[in-house]
């Protein structure tokens, strides 16, 4: 038997491998989508073990500052989108309805992290009726504040802060539902952090 060459055998292990490489992770994959879709997991994170708080700026798609050090005090529903995932829109309009029913408890931030120009993240945002604001952020700026607090791999994610701008919980996907967002926000504000 001959050898294989070296320009014949790399190319042919990794024909073998590739199959089984998708098994070693529970995201789907990309396809002709352009996102990972994540499976709604949601994790809360204990009070005690939260890291550093995170911050974070941009330009919203209208063109104002934004700041997450503006929402210090109350909770804040950090949620990375584009109009271009289709669980994303799915859960924008629950998103616009949570950020209604919390009030003054929580508030809801987008961060837009695709979309060609920020008129056509408005546009998407006004056709389903969301009012909260969102920063306009396709450079991974925003990203950098989590870096090694959470995984950003799937879109949507939404992030929850707690009043002190701590890492609460995170929902890998798709929201299950506007209740499971409500439930995570109360969670949160009730675990004396929003509190001061």
């Amino acid at each position: 038997m001959r050898p294989l060459r070296a320009g014949v055998a790399a190319p042919l292990l990794l024909a073998l491998l590739l199959p089984g490489l998708g098994a070693c992770t529970s995201l789907g994959s990309t396809g002709d989508k352009g996102f990972i879709s994540g499976d709604g997991s949601v994790r809360v994170i204990d009070a005690a073990d939260r890291d550093e708080p995170v911050s974070f700026e941009g330009e919203s798609l209208t063109g104002e500052p934004l700041s997450s050090q503006d929402y210090l005090g109350k909770v804040l529903v950090v949620n990375r989108w584009w109009s271009g995932c289709d669980p994303c829109r799915v859960e924008m309009p629950m998103l616009s309805e949570v950020e209604a029913e919390l009030g003054d408890k929580a508030s809801v931030l987008g961060v837009n992290i695709r979309d060609s120009s920020p008129a056509n993240g408005l546009a998407f945002m006004e056709g389903v009726g969301a009012e909260f604001p969102s920063i306009y952020d396709t450079k991974g700026r925003t990203g950098l504040a989590f870096a090694g607090k959470v995984p950003l791999a799937s879109t949507p994610t939404t992030i929850v802060l707690d009043a002190e701008g701590r890492v609460a919980a995170v929902i890998a996907g798709e929201i299950p539902s506007k209740q499971t967002v409500i439930d995570v926000v109360d969670e949160i504000a009730d675990d004396g952090t929003a509190d001061g």
